[in-house]
């Protein structure tokens, strides 16, 4: 119970920044680099709604896209054996 509270005392208020990112065309590889991007979507995600996700997904240019079914915003507590899980199976591919 401690640490509920305590947690509850750390919390701050965040943005998406979704007006700043609506401004930018596209992450190309001249501008966002050349490294192979992943991105593991959360599909119980309450904090970043599945569209915005996806649209992050679109502009970054995300080579390799895993779902965890189930998982919340903080997938390492949600679903953790299914998020290592799907880092491994990404490094994997990148070794």
């Amino acid at each position: 119970m401690q640490d509920i509270e305590l947690a509850k005392t750390l919390l701050r208020p965040g943005s998406l920044f979704i007006e700043d990112l609506s401004q930018i065309k596209n992450f190309s590889k001249e501008r966002y680099g050349s490294v192979p991007r992943a991105f593991i979507i959360c599909t119980d995600d309450l904090g970043i709604p599945l569209s915005f996700q996806l649209w992050m997904i679109q502009k970054a240019g995300v080579s390799d896209v895993v779902e965890i079914k189930g998982a919340d915003h903080m997938a390492m507590l949600s679903k953790p054996q299914e998020l290592c899980d799907s880092l491994l199976k990404i490094a994997t591919k990148y070794t």
